[in-house]
């Protein structure tokens, strides 16, 4: 067998990409409009009618939905994460909250696991390669990132800045194994969808009151500050590599 018979077709190393990507313009298109918090007010009714019904089914199909909206990056993952409250945060009794972050940090990273596969496969690893052949900037990029990857991991999860589609994406190009991914994803993103999941968990008054949820409050202070505790200490291991280097100079 030849080497260019042993290698893949590009074309279909790249179509879960392709599938992806299409997927997500035809989403945005058909869903801007149905992945809403009117939407929910609406259902909401008939949501929780199916979840007592239904309680397992209704976990299962919520975590599918969310991993979806992420694999596919479509419009929604706010209202997913809301929803995710609203159904579980407070089901069962005597555990608040915490069912619904488990689900919703489940479902994220299920679907962040499908993108980061699609990336790599379809992209990652030719472009990693590219840039371990490169010379200047590009190359120092992808050594800083490999030399700090639980950091930079952790940090691009911890920081609200970061887009999430960015998130997942950035780690498959670099060529990041998927299990410390995997991992740092579903820890790293877990205090924004504590406080998301918490608000959620709240909706019913919200309907009730005729009010929107604050999503702002996030960058509340008290929120906000504890989260850039974590930023800072997941990019403590970094720091000290840069002051130790800066002593050994």
């Amino acid at each position: 067998m030849t080497e260019s018979q042993s290698r893949p077709n590009p074309i279909l190393r790249r179509l879960p990409l392709i599938v992806i990507v299409l997927a997500a313009i035809a989403g945005f298109w058909m869903f801007r409009d149905t992945l809403t918090f009117d939407t929910l007010r609406e259902n909401r009714a008939a949501l929780l009618a199916f979840r007592d019904a239904n309680y397992l089914l209704c976990v299962l199909g919520f975590i599918a939905a969310y991993a979806a909206i992420v694999a596919f990056s479509l419009p929604g993952g706010t209202i997913a994460t809301l929803t995710g409250g609203f159904l579980f945060g407070q089901f069962p009794q005597g555990f608040p909250v915490l069912p619904g972050v488990i689900y919703n940090v489940t479902g994220a990273t299920l679907g962040a696991i499908a993108l980061f596969l699609a990336a790599r496969w379809g992209l990652g690893d030719a472009l990693s390669r590219r840039m371990e052949a490169s010379d200047g900037l590009v190359k120092r990029i992808k050594d800083g990132i490999d030399e700090n990857q639980w950091s930079m991991l952790f940090l691009i999860r911890l920081l609200p800045a970061v887009p999430f589609f960015v998130a997942n994406l950035v780690p498959a190009l670099v060529g990041v194994p998927l299990f410390r991914y995997a991992i740092s994803t579903f820890f790293g993103i877990m205090p924004g969808a504590l406080v998301f999941t918490s608000v959620g968990a709240g909706l019913s008054q919200v309907f009730d009151r005729g009010e929107t949820p604050d999503l702002g409050i996030i960058f509340e202070p008290q929120i906000l500050l504890p989260i850039l505790g974590l930023c800072v200490l997941a990019a403590l291991p970094i720091i000290l590599k840069a002051v130790r280097g800066k002593k050994g100079v």
